[in-house]
C-alpha cells in the first residue's frame, strides 16, 4: 500500500466502526467542556465524568465558579488528580473570561492557550468540540497509533500533531481525531494489546511494530 491508500484505509476502517461518534466528556456548553477537559489531564474521562457533575452542580459557569475559593474547588475536584495547579486554575481561568470576554469562552485557539491551565491540547479539543472548528488534539491514544501505523515518528506529539493534519483531510479532524481514540481504547490499547483484534495495525502498521509484538507475545 502507498501511503496515501494506508490513509484510506484507516478512514474507511474508523467511519465504519464509528459511523457516529460521541464526545467522550460530559458537558453542555463551551465552559462546561472547558472545564472537563481541564480536568481531565493525566486522568480518565470516566472519573471525570463522575466528579463534573458535584462541580457543575454548585458552579456551571464563571460567574459562580469565582464566588468558590480555590480550596473549595480543589475539594471537589481531588479524585481527578492534580488538584492544588486544577483548582487554581479553574479559579483563574473563570475570572479571566469575565474580566476580558464577558464570560464566554473564546473561540480562538491562541486565545485559550493564555489562560490558566490550559495547554495546547485543551485549546484544540475545545474549539473542535464546542465550535466546530478543525483541529486536530492529540492524546496518548493518537499519538500511539500513528507511531504504529507508521504515520509519524513518534518523537513527540507536537511532530504527531503536525503529520496529522498534513497527512489527514481538514474536514475530518474534528470526527478523525475521536475516532482514533476510540479505536485506541478498544482495539490498540498499550496495555493488553491483542494485534489479531486490531485491523488497521495488523494490515497497515509498522513492520517493527508488529515483528516486536510478534516476539513479544508469540514466542516459538
Amino acid at each position: 500500500m502507498t501511503k496515501q491508500e494506508k490513509v484510506e484505509f484507516v478512514i474507511e476502517t474508523l467511519n465504519t466502526l464509528y459511523p457516529q461518534i460521541p464526545i467522550p466528556l460530559d458537558h453542555k456548553d463551551p465552559y462546561t467542556l472547558l472545564i472537563a477537559v481541564l480536568l481531565s489531564a493525566q486522568s480518565t474521562d470516566v472519573k471525570v465524568n463522575e466528579i463534573t457533575p458535584i462541580l457543575f452542580e454548585i458552579a456551571d459557569n464563571p460567574y459562580d465558579m469565582v464566588k468558590l475559593s480555590v480550596e473549595e474547588i480543589r475539594e471537589i475536584i481531588k479524585p481527578v488528580g492534580l488538584s492544588p495547579m486544577k483548582s487554581k486554575g479553574i479559579h483563574g481561568l473563570s475570572q479571566i473570561l469575565i474580566d476580558k470576554y464577558d464570560g464566554r469562552v473564546p473561540e480562538d485557539i491562541d486565545a485559550l492557550e493564555e489562560l490558566p491551565a490550559v495547554g495546547h491540547k485543551t485549546a484544540s479539543v475545545v474549539v473542535s468540540q464546542a465550535f466546530g472548528i478543525p483541529a486536530f488534539p492529540v492524546d496518548t491514544h493518537i499519538h500511539r497509533l500513528m507511531y504504529r501505523w507508521g504515520f509519524s515518528n513518534g518523537k513527540n506529539v507536537v511532530q504527531t500533531e503536525r503529520d496529522a493534519k498534513r497527512l489527514f483531510p481538514k474536514d475530518l479532524w474534528n470526527k478523525l481525531h475521536l475516532q482514533i481514540i476510540w479505536y485506541g481504547r478498544q482495539y490498540s490499547p498499550a496495555r493488553g494489546w491483542d494485534l489479531e483484534k486490531d485491523i488497521i495495525t495488523r494490515t497497515i502498521g509498522r513492520k517493527s511494530v508488529i515483528n516486536e509484538y510478534n516476539k513479544k507475545f508469540q514466542k516459538k
